[in-house]
């Protein structure tokens, strides 16, 4: 969708926003028990280091591999962009999920050495089915819909 750098730049620096807002507010409430009105402010705290690790993961390394993939499997010129859309929105979370867990599995639940590839594992997996989930019905229509609003203009002259 982004048509330029610093398209991509500002779409992928939403997407991280919305992604990893989310992520962290359900991360805590698992660990708290339940979703509180608290959780929404406990997020911001883990949001700055989270949102520059997904930022920095997404654009110069998972954004391009995934794109790849998704075109190795589909033919842009043959394939309808829905599907194009739910292939590198899909195969993002693929890469990106077991990522971001591994990141948070080190900051935040680091209980020693021997209980890090067991903790990680049971974040991502956790973490997996919320993720794809919140990506391909909420997260994504929305970030796609406020890009185009802000990009309008420039979108449309090509």
């Amino acid at each position: 969708m982004p048509k330029t750098k610093f398209q991509d730049v500002v779409f992928t620096v939403i997407m991280v926003l919305v992604m990893v807002y989310a992520m962290v507010c359900y991360n805590i409430a698992i660990e708290n028990g339940g979703m509180s009105n608290s959780i929404f402010l406990y997020a911001l705290a883990e949001l700055p280091i989270m949102c520059v690790i997904a930022f920095l993961l997404e654009f110069f390394f998972v954004g391009k591999v995934t794109k790849k993939i998704a075109f190795k499997i589909l033919n842009p010129q043959q394939t309808q962009p829905i599907f194009i859309i739910l292939a590198i929105s899909s195969l993002t979370v693929c890469f990106m999920c077991p990522f971001m867990s591994f990141f948070a599995t080190i900051l935040f639940n680091y209980s020693g050495v021997s209980n890090v590839i067991p903790t990680w594992l049971g974040i991502t997996v956790r973490n997996f089915p919320m993720a794809l989930f919140w990506q391909i019905f909420y997260a994504g229509p929305f970030v796609r819909f406020v890009f185009k609003k802000i990009f309008a203009k420039q979108l449309s002259e090509n």
